[in-house]
């Protein structure tokens, strides 16, 4: 089985040691290859080419850069089924949607390309009648990318195009669940002619990933990850005081107004909660029902969660696919069982299966109660917890006391509803009768234990910037 190399400065490069990563299908847990794992000297490298290429590269006028951006987004169309064996042999997604992921990838990276005759500064008043003040947004340097293993292709260059386009150079560490498809955006950069030491790709262990953050040339790191991740991460920004951004953990919260579409709102919901295995920041993780339609929303979503079937999804992709790994599927199973011992009701699934692969079955809980653990902790999983609830004010109380503020949702017809609960709700995003969706234009950011800084759009390519004020008397 081929070893794959990492990725430095242009080339693929041999590795200076044996060690090596193995990657597994989650789906039949068989073996689909080896990542060499970088030395914390193959580490450091690379952020030394990053930073050797940052200053040739910052020096390209922005239509330049936005030039190679959409030679990157071609290749990677080109290289999309390549790219979506890879990864849905490693995902356990089906082929379909794991090749439509590098297609989306190449929309973001032409997105962002467009920014290149758009990145403005300012002109500030003086207090000074013959002074003017002149705000320039420049590069940051090198920066650290940490890539999730839900979306790996898509999220790789939702923050990579915005990096480059803005100037930056990047090293970029994929997660260890599934790096086969980031060899293969390398492949990619190469075919788009990027230059060299602009985008490298390594795969390590925590303490080499450590080297590469705190390295003194990196300037800023963007993590997509777990809480636990991000403070670790905020330690690495500490030797620097590198510029942190981090999407961190989510548990949004749908809220459900007696005037809804109760149709539309369970299948949308149950369809947010089972793509993907319920591995989404952003999926619904808890649902807040009005009384007077409780039940009969819970009879929705039983029935529509009960018919949800899972399984290998490169067989049948209308199965729901695997968790990425046994110790995912231990801690969800975990939640369930303590959430039933603590008074929820178990609807349907709630089993661990027999057979291979880290399949877990889409499950419903109702009567929660919001100091459950199941209601507090995220789940990042196929569990759906049911809670009820008696006004909208009490809704929104429920909805915001937590941790997390990433995304939000909410059922309703009235619009006075709507306005009230998007004026008041505590999180980086609202989704009026629709489930989450990230569209790359807008800004995907969360409050409280959320993040810092955020992904998408014209403040998201900002986030990989630094100002620069001139005052110029004249």
């Amino acid at each position: 089985m081929q070893l794959e190399q990492n990725f430095v400065n242009g080339d693929f490069i041999k590795p200076a040691s044996g060690a090596s990563i193995a990657v597994y299908d989650p789906a039949d847990e068989s073996l689909v290859g080896h990542v060499s794992a970088a030395t914390q000297e193959e580490a450091h490298g690379a952020v030394t080419a990053a930073c050797a290429a940052q200053k040739k590269w910052a020096a390209l006028t922005s239509i330049q850069r936005g030039d190679y951006l959409r030679a990157l987004a071609d290749a990677l169309e080109a290289r999309a089924d390549s790219i979506g064996r890879a990864l849905a042999a490693e995902s356990g997604k089906s082929l379909a949607d794991a090749s439509n992921e590098a297609r989306y990838a190449a929309q973001i990276t032409r997105y962002h390309a467009e920014w290149a005759r758009r990145i403005e500064g300012e002109i500030i008043p003086s207090d000074s009648p013959d002074e003017k003040l002149f705000l320039h947004r420049e590069a940051i340097g090198v920066v650290a990318c940490l890539i999730p293993f839900n979306y790996p292709v898509y999220t790789l260059l939702r923050k990579v195009a915005p990096a480059l386009i803005a100037g930056n150079t990047v090293v970029v560490r994929p997660s260890n669940n599934t790096p086969l498809s980031a060899f293969e955006i390398a492949r990619a950069v190469q075919q788009a002619g990027l230059p060299p030491g602009v985008v490298n790709i390594l795969t390590m262990d925590h303490a080499t990933a450590a080297t590469v953050c705190t390295h003194p040339a990196v300037g800023m790191i963007t993590l997509t990850g777990s809480v636990n991740a991000g403070r670790i991460v905020l330690d690495y920004c500490k030797a620097n005081i590198a510029k942190p951004s981090l999407e961190l953990g989510g548990k949004t919260p749908a809220i459900i107004e007696p005037d809804a579409d109760l149709e539309q709102a369970a299948s949308a919901i149950v369809a947010s909660k089972t793509t993907h295995c319920g591995q989404l920041c952003t999926a619904v993780e808890r649902v807040y029902v009005h009384e007077s339609v409780h039940q009969r929303f819970l009879a929705l979503l039983k029935a529509k969660i009960a018919a949800v079937q899972f399984g290998d999804r490169r067989q049948d992709p209308s199965r729901m696919g695997p968790l990425v790994s046994a110790a995912s599927r231990v801690a969800i199973h975990g939640l369930v069982q303590r959430a039933v011992a603590q008074g929820a009701v178990l609807e349907t699934g709630g089993v661990m299966p027999q057979g291979p692969g880290h399949f877990y079955p889409p499950t419903l809980l109702s009567a929660c109660r919001q100091d459950m653990e199941i209601v507090q902790e995220e789940i990042f999983g196929p569990v759906l917890p049911v809670l009820k609830y008696r006004d909208i004010d009490e809704a929104l109380a429920l909805a915001n006391d937590h941790q997390f503020g990433l995304a939000s949702v909410l059922y309703t017809e009235n619009y006075r509803t709507a306005m009230k609960v998007a004026g008041a709700i505590q999180a980086g995003e609202l989704y009026v009768n629709r489930t989450p969706a990230d569209p790359y234009q807008g800004y995907h950011a969360g409050w409280k234990r959320s993040g810092l800084g955020g992904d998408d759009g014209k403040h998201g390519m900002l986030e990989f910037t630094q100002t620069r004020l001139v005052v110029m008397p004249f």
